[in-house]
């Protein structure tokens, strides 16, 4: 049993509170509940809407028909009322009520009860304001909706966004400070930090700086003495950090950077999603040095891979990116299983001299030949030790029957959907598929390269959410297979994939 709800209206009217509270209520009752955010870049006005869609089973994405429409305005049904399902509901607009109104009609058709509800409206500000309106809202409500109840399972449950997560392993890996200037989608990162610090048991502090350039640099001057350092931004601001990324190239500072994606060029779709940044985050900077790229993604892996982040950062003394986008970071959902972190130690850097330049041991400027060329082979090695590190890791995840031909590569937030509608394939087609996840881009560990050569060009299904699917070009340059024109399925519209689509084309192109 699935169910998607839309919830629309102009930005102002809350949507996001009431997703919140309809998610919580269905969590309540045993549902697994994801839901993701479309919203303009404006802060009044306009039409925003978020898609919630619960299930008896795991869920990580949305599908592109509704179950259920909530028009917290006039303009929501006329909008959306083509990807409405013959049996859909809809709570119309009914002028002067606001969005808790629409929540005790939703709880009220879905059969849950108005207990529930209040329990819900107790975690957020304006109680008795919000339960007079619910009240309402669930005695003017008279149509029903049957749901198959979920057997409700003994497991924590957390319900979680992407931000949320990174925030969450960036404080249980130690840190110290986090550096920003607000860039959508990275600037959720540092609200959700920004709370944290309200609560004694944190020690780390946010600050925000005039500009990416002032914000990497801060960051730097803080790993020196020995603090763990994390910034976070969007494509145009790390486009800015690329000079002070080189310089922790050649001092070799540790530093975490969160580059959170949404479409380019320049300003391009600013509160959109999109998958275009990876070669930017494989080969900004100038000079050679070495640097690790890690995409996760769930919320789960994101809390895990930031942790991944400050470990192998500080280990070998490299900048670490963590490569997320706007689907990941502001999407909700249901995690139950609890992330795995590592324990990390601290880089011995300080007192030392830390220079730009081409230094001696003490750090001291040189131009010698022969230690410029040490130098360059130290750095070289690196590359060696992490290969070696990478083989206790888990740099992919192979979904399905490993002994599948046919095989699904992906990264980052596509996961959720390719997962979804590999499930709706395997229950009303049979095909004999496999998803390979890729969680480290770089280094491109050996496990990778075996598990892709199993299979011949041909059999290679790639799912990006960008125009020019830079992954094939790298598994092209890592393993020298070709993934097929064909055989990319690409979307660059700014919106995430919908699985029941996904599914149609993977069929499409497999048969």
């Amino acid at each position: 049993m699935k169910k998607t709800i839309l919830i629309g209206g102009k930005a102002g009217q809350g949507p996001n509170v009431l997703s919140e509270i309809i998610a919580l209520g269905l969590l309540e009752e045993g549902y697994h509940v994801f839901y993701s955010r479309d919203y303009q870049s404006l802060i009044r006005g306009g039409h925003n809407f978020n898609i919630l869609t619960f299930s008896d089973k795991p869920i990580s994405s949305n599908e592109s028909k509704i179950d259920i429409l909530i028009c917290l305005d006039e303009k929501t049904k006329e909008i959306h009322k083509k990807i409405l399902r013959s049996s859909s509901l809809t709570l119309d607009f009914k002028q002067g009520e606001d969005n808790m109104f629409y929540a005790g009609r939703l709880f009220r058709a879905l059969g849950l009860s108005l207990e529930n509800l209040e329990r819900q409206l107790k975690k957020i500000d304006k109680y008795e304001e919000n339960i007079e309106e619910a009240k309402k809202g669930f005695n003017f409500e008279n149509k029903k909706i049957k749901l198959d109840k979920p057997k409700k399972e003994k497991i924590n449950i957390s319900f979680l966004n992407g931000s949320q997560a990174i925030s969450l392993g960036a404080i249980k890996s130690g840190l110290d400070f986090y550096y920003a200037y607000p860039m959508t989608p990275a600037t959720p990162i540092m609200f959700e930090l920004g709370q944290e610090t309200l609560k004694k048991e944190n020690k780390h502090k946010v600050v925000e700086l005039e500009s990416e350039i002032a914000v990497i640099n801060a960051a730097l001057g803080s790993s020196m003495i020995g603090k763990f350092a994390m910034v976070g931004t969007s494509g145009g601001g790390f486009d800015l950090m690329t000079e002070a990324l080189s310089m922790s190239g050649m001092a070799e500072i540790p530093i975490v950077i969160y580059l959170a994606q949404r479409p380019g060029p320049s300003t391009g779709v600013a509160t959109y999603t999109g998958q275009g940044d990876l070669k930017l985050a494989l080969n900004s900077g100038h000079g050679e040095f070495s640097r690790i790229v890690i995409a996760p993604g769930d919320p789960e892996e994101a809390e895990e891979a930031v942790n991944l982040c400050f470990y192998l950062s500080e280990k070998f003394r490299i900048p670490c990116i963590l490569l997320g986008d706007k689907n990941l970071g502001e999407s909700k959902y249901t995690i139950t299983e609890k992330p795995k972190l590592m324990k990390i130690e601290k880089a011995k850097l300080w007192p030392r001299k830390f220079n730009s330049y081409e230094h001696d041991a003490e750090g001291i400027a040189t131009e010698e030949a022969s230690l410029i060329k040490k130098n360059f082979e130290g750095r070289n090695k690196k590359s060696k030790d992490i290969e070696k590190e990478m083989e206790k890791l888990e740099c992919l995840k192979v979904y399905g029957d490993e002994k599948s031909k046919k095989v699904i590569i992906g990264w980052g937030s596509t996961k959720g959907a390719i997962i979804n509608a590999l499930e709706s394939l395997e229950l009303n087609s049979n095909l004999d598929l496999k998803f390979i996840q890729i969680l480290f881009l770089e280094p491109f560990s050996s496990k990778l390269v075996e598990e892709i050569k199993k299979h011949k060009p041909e059999d290679i299904i790639l799912i990006e959410n960008n125009a020019t699917g830079p992954l094939a070009d790298l598994i092209s340059e890592k393993t020298l297979i070709k993934i097929p024109e064909k055989n990319k399925i690409l979307k660059y519209d700014a919106r995430p994939f919908f699985s029941d689509e996904l599914a149609r084309e993977i069929e499409r192109r497999v048969k």
